[in-house]
């Protein structure tokens, strides 16, 4: 039995995926995504909107995630709303263990670094471990998080998104993504201790591809309760405002381990 102790699925799942590279992109590494058809086999290009190409992505990935499933036993069970966490939800059939598995895209910036995901919010169901709320299961139902990310390289030429291309033209299309790559780690492993970009309440991502690659971000070291605890009681200055707090706790991690001696030392006394 492939159980989410030993990490095989972590292991397998990856495996699996990247035998499906060739699909999203052809030899020279560009994305095959070229755009939008019509009945009428008008082809409408795609922009540079990360939400765009990171919905097409996810969208691809679907059936051989489906595939995935039924080879290993699992039943698999898509979100239900757009903003709902997990994308997936992945359940054993013989030990009833949940996974949850978040897709997130995002751009390299250069050889080294990307801009990074956000990795769900550090609010609500995270908090209330047993709340239904925007979750497909109470996140404390889950056996482990996984968030499977997809790294890809903008094209530097712009796509004319004015021009409506046939299917004769299809090898003119400038693929606007390319160099497409597949992570797959435990959440806390590449998580930061910053929030995610924005104002809202996610939890943010390394941006250092290594740390990404390898599942090295700053709780990789500490485990997942230090990430849990750390998140769960994190505060943004609005959400220390509306405490009557003059400022949050703690704003990194170094801050965090101090406010947690300060405490221990306070109960102590």
């Amino acid at each position: 039995m492939m159980t989410a102790d030993k990490d095989k699925f972590k292991e397998k799942l990856l495996g699996h995926l990247s035998q499906y590279l060739c699909d999203i992109q052809d030899s020279d590494g560009n994305w095959t995504v070229k755009g939008v058809i019509d009945i009428f086999k008008n082809i409408y290009t795609i922009s540079l909107d990360t939400k765009v190409i990171s919905k097409v992505l996810a969208i691809m990935l679907f059936p051989k995630i489906q595939q995935f499933a039924i080879e290993n036993d699992f039943e698999l069970i898509l979100s239900k709303e757009q903003n709902f966490y997990p994308a997936i939800s992945f359940i054993d059939k013989k030990s009833e263990e949940k996974i949850a598995l978040d897709i997130k895209s995002t751009y390299r910036k250069s050889k080294t670094s990307a801009s990074g995901f956000t990795l769900g919010a550090f609010t609500c169901y995270f908090r209330n471990r047993s709340s239904k709320k925007n979750i497909t299961f109470p996140y404390g139902e889950y056996k482990k998080h996984y968030v499977l990310g997809i790294v890809y390289t903008k094209q530097d030429a712009r796509v004319d998104e004015y021009k409506i291309y046939t299917i004769a033209e299809l090898t003119r299309i400038l693929s606007v993504i390319k160099d497409v790559e597949f992570i797959l780690q435990e959440k806390y492993k590449i998580a930061t201790d910053r929030p995610g970009s924005g104002n809202t309440k996610n939890i943010g991502s390394t941006t250092k591809m290594e740390e990404l690659r390898d599942g090295t971000g700053i709780f990789s070291k500490y485990g997942v309760e230090i990430f849990d605890d750390y998140w769960m009681y994190y505060q943004t200055k609005d959400m220390a405002q509306l405490l009557e707090l003059p400022k949050p706790p703690y704003r990194n991690i170094k801050e965090y381990f101090e406010y947690k001696q300060g405490a221990k030392s306070d109960k102590n006394d």
